[in-house]
């Protein structure tokens, strides 16, 4: 079976996954405006989501190295997705969504880091990058961005749930025919996981990348209703959101040229600069257009940023706790980072408005890139030596 073949099935995951998780990233925040809650509300709700990612990644990373399998973690999580979302969307009282979504997200979280750890390990079988997979979750997510906007601008806001299911159930019928990935065969018992935890490069790192990750997942969750508050519309969003993910899909469809002639921490501290400029220029903007305008910057931050990551923490994690360590990373990019972000960005949002919000994460960011080159001065320049450096 030739390299294309193989890997349709993966693609097809990520194309339909992606597509229902614009859903959520894109849209469940003006959902939940529309069931009468406020921004702090918003908030928590947004950070229900975050903690239950952090507890569950780690979770379902640790039964996927134990059993050698992500394929069938994978459809677990996905069966959970279907049943907790339509449970989870029928709620109405805070309280109910706040129960019924920390559940949903413990099946639901997980699934992102999963498909990006089975991509990996497939891409470093068949000896290409992992951008030309991973650049299939953009896809999916555009063009989910442009349908999904132009659908509930038509119908209304409370359509998403069906939608959102209608992806999810095609993500979870691709997976039946995907083969599972080789797995390291060394055993893994529950305190290996210290291996990991005891890293000191990898936690400063994580720690460091914080200040970054922060701002990114304020803006997944609040972009919404700062178009909204500058006059636009759910069809707005959903056009922000393509021109922002085409650009990502560019950046991962190319990382196979670009990605390998410098060191991976050496695009990470680029793509910080380009994050700070980026929440600057959003918080001077006066109209939703400016916004849609500048969403090309996504692709430069968040598709350079995470690609160079994701690879910088592979290097750091043992093989055989590949699934782990992905996760972990996961657990901090959105799961820790959105609780801050949901917080403070809907107490924000709330008080002083959205200029403000993205006024302080081009201060954060710019922050984290400072922490960032003392890290690569400081600390880690040795590591320039490993394979793939400048």
């Amino acid at each position: 079976m030739s390299k294309t073949k193989s890997l349709i099935p993966l693609k097809t995951l990520f194309v339909s996954y992606h597509a229902s998780n614009t859903i959520l990233i894109s849209f469940l925040p003006l959902y939940l405006q529309s069931r009468g809650l406020s921004g702090t509300q918003i908030g928590w709700v947004l950070a229900v989501e975050s903690l239950a990612a952090i507890l569950a990644q780690p979770f379902w990373g640790f039964l996927s190295d134990k059993f050698k399998t992500i394929k069938r973690i994978l459809f677990i999580c996905l069966i959970g997705l279907l049943i907790f979302g339509f449970t989870f969307f029928q709620m109405s009282s805070l309280h109910t969504i706040l129960i019924f979504g920390a559940v949903f997200y413990f099946f639901a979280a997980p699934i992102g880091g999963l498909n990006d750890s089975f991509a990996q390990r497939r891409a470093t079988q068949l000896g290409i990058s992992f951008g030309s997979i991973r650049m299939w979750g953009s896809v999916g997510f555009a063009l989910s961005s442009l349908l999904v906007g132009e659908v509930l601008a038509r119908f209304g806001i409370g359509y998403m749930v069906w939608v959102y299911l209608a992806f999810g159930t095609i993500a979870l019928l691709t997976l039946i025919p995907l083969k599972d990935v080789k797995a390291d065969t060394k055993p893994v018992k529950f305190n290996d996981i210290g291996k990991i935890i005891k890293s000191k490069p990898f936690l400063l790192f994580l720690g460091v990348i914080l200040f970054i990750t922060i701002t990114h997942r304020m803006n997944d969750y609040y972009m919404a209703l700062y178009i909204s508050e500058l006059g636009g519309s759910e069809n707005l969003v959903g056009l922000a959101w393509f021109a922002g993910v085409i650009s990502e899909a560019v950046v991962f469809a190319l990382a196979a040229f670009w990605f390998k002639k410098f060191h991976s921490l050496i695009f990470i501290i680029i793509a910080a600069i380009i994050y700070t400029v980026r929440w600057f220029l959003y918080a001077s903007a006066m109209d939703p257009m400016m916004i849609i305008g500048l969403q090309f910057l996504h692709g430069l931050t968040f598709g350079v940023f995470y690609t160079a990551a994701f690879d910088y923490v592979t290097r750091l994690i043992p093989s055989f706790l590949q699934s782990t360590g992905h996760l972990v990373f996961f657990s901090v990019y959105f799961g820790l980072s959105g609780i801050i972000g949901s917080l403070a960005g809907g107490s924000l949002v709330d008080v002083f408005g959205g200029s403000s919000m993205y006024t302080l994460m081009g201060i954060l960011s710019a922050i984290g890139t400072v922490l960032l080159i003392t890290y690569h001065i400081a600390y880690y320049r040795k590591d320039l030596t490993a394979p793939g450096s400048e």
